[in-house]
């Protein structure tokens, strides 16, 4: 009999308790479920929209491609550009460099923002941004001063990527091998020959380079 009284009146201490804790703290209970749906339901929306997005992108893609194909360059480029514009790191790269294969663009300075514009709105893997920086000073290489040239290959050979850092070393004995002054094409070719674990096509290219310039 005493146990019953013992457990009973536990139990109403223990609901009391309960009571008094949910009392003193519903707020904060009501708050934190409320935030956790808002959490849930933006990000169940955040990843809705971003599907829609990138759908709409490949859309927008294959009809710029489409306009190419009818010979309809103006629509075309607007559409490219609109995709470059969007900041999606695969599509804007793949429409940028539709925009330069097809050279939609004569005019150097907007090719050189676009280049500009697609590096600091995009989070690229190494790789991809390796490749941006290299195609940008290969173009930027036919119509800037030398300074100007090193600074734009100057990302390449700070990579830890060897590969990035050989075709950057290539890119720029090409530019004084084009320009010939020999002595300092030959110091960048050389440097390639130094480097382990390139691709056989650039120890070979610069094997030529330099016995061009030792025939020359």
């Amino acid at each position: 009999m005493a146990n019953n009284l013992f457990e009973t009146q536990y139990d109403l201490t223990k609901k009391s308790k309960l009571k008094e804790f949910y009392e003193t703290k519903k707020i904060l209970i009501f708050s934190s479920i409320f935030a956790f749906i808002i959490i849930v339901v933006s990000y169940s929306y955040y990843q809705s929209s971003k599907e829609k997005k990138k759908i709409l992108l490949s859309e927008n893609y294959i009809q710029a491609k489409i306009y190419l194909e009818k010979g309809n360059k103006v629509k075309a480029l607007e559409t490219l550009k609109n995709i470059t514009f969007s900041n999606d790191a695969t599509y804007s790269t793949l429409s940028f460099f539709m925009i330069l294969n097809e050279n939609l663009i004569n005019n150097n300075e907007e090719i050189s923002k676009l280049f500009d514009h697609l590096l600091q709105n995009n989070n690229f893997d190494k790789e991809i941004e390796d490749l941006l920086h290299y195609k940008k000073a290969l173009f930027k290489s036919s119509y800037v001063n030398e300074e100007k040239f090193l600074e734009e290959v100057s990302p390449l050979l700070k990579s830890k990527e060897t590969l990035w850092k050989g075709h950057g070393l290539m890119l720029i004995g090409d530019y004084y091998f084009s320009r010939k002054e020999y002595v300092k094409a030959k110091d960048f070719y050389t440097q390639i020959l130094t480097i382990k674990n390139l691709q056989p096509e650039l120890y070979e290219q610069a094997k030529t380079k330099l016995i061009n310039i030792a025939n020359d």
